[in-house]
């Protein structure tokens, strides 16, 4: 059996995630009921505890890690986290990997080299430990890792990204590997409010090469790039304004060749944003 993620799922920020077991239960219940197909876990741990506790909450809903760092979280450690998981909730835990940011990544005390010959180590270390390829994602934004995605992986999942990127991503996948693009949103009618909770976020992505690197190849300039960023940027990063408003940007990475679409909503408060997944659920499951 295939596993499914469906056209639209939520991604949620490590740094969102509730500390007790009974409001993720409650939550991510909640979030199945809505009818998305895949909860994202960014900054995923290796032992692969929060993506068991929403598979242990739910009856169909894919937990997906988005991502489990290659360079923080040993691949044998992943490996058989992965297996128990798995073992317990067939077909229902994607393991997304990727390299991460040099700057990031150097902080926690490990060195930062040759990310692609590291990704596709740990690949092949993945391998050696029998964790399908069909049950894995990798993530990618440039054309040498996209292809890599597709040849090992069930497909790409891109991070700050547009709708253009997708488009370019699906060419270099072709038809087949799995495309799953983030895509931020701010569910808010006051074109103010939307730009100030989304431009301290797009300004945090760039202090990151790697994001910068293919915003450019994008075509976004210095001056977008600059400082916090150019209000073209942030409206091409982040899609604003009511549910009907977020749901076009949605189809516009579908039209564009993605399969599904991991929607990281943004607000100005801690915690899981419950109310705006409720929301834009009508339009973006139905």
């Amino acid at each position: 059996m295939a596993i499914d993620v469906g056209r639209a799922g939520v991604w949620v920020g490590a740094r969102s995630w509730p500390g007790d077991a009974g409001e993720v239960a409650d939550a991510f219940g909640e979030l199945e009921a809505l009818g998305y197909g895949a909860a994202w876990l960014g900054g995923a741990r290796g032992d692969l505890v929060h993506p068991e506790q929403i598979l242990s909450a739910t009856t169909r809903l894919t937990a997906a890690t988005g991502i489990v760092n290659v360079w923080t979280e040993p691949a044998d450690e992943v490996a058989a986290a992965f297996h128990r998981v798995d073992g317990v909730y067939p077909d229902r835990l994607l393991l997304g990997i990727g390299a991460g940011h040099a700057e990031l990544v150097e902080r926690r005390g490990h060195q930062y080299h040759r990310p692609y010959s590291k990704v596709v180590e740990y690949l092949d270390q993945l391998d050696a430990a029998r964790v399908p390829a069909a049950k894995r994602a990798v993530a990618a934004l440039g054309p040498r890792t996209l292809r890599l995605a597709g040849e090992r992986s069930l497909g790409a999942h891109p991070y700050l990204v547009t709708p253009e990127h997708t488009r370019l991503a699906r060419d270099v996948l072709g038809d087949g590997p799995l495309l799953a693009p983030e895509q931020k949103v701010v569910l808010a009618a006051d074109e103010d409010e939307a730009l100030r909770i989304a431009g301290p976020m797009v300004a945090f992505y760039l202090g990151l090469p790697n994001y910068v690197n293919n915003l450019r190849r994008l075509g976004f300039t210095d001056d977008d790039l600059s400082g916090s960023g150019s209000r073209r940027l942030v409206e091409a990063l982040v899609a604003w304004g009511d549910p009907g408003a977020i749901a076009g940007r949605i189809a516009e990475h579908h039209e564009a060749g993605a399969d599904h679409v991991c929607v990281q909503v943004l607000t100005d408060r801690p915690g899981l944003p419950r109310a705006e997944w409720r929301a834009l659920a009508p339009v973006l499951t139905a």
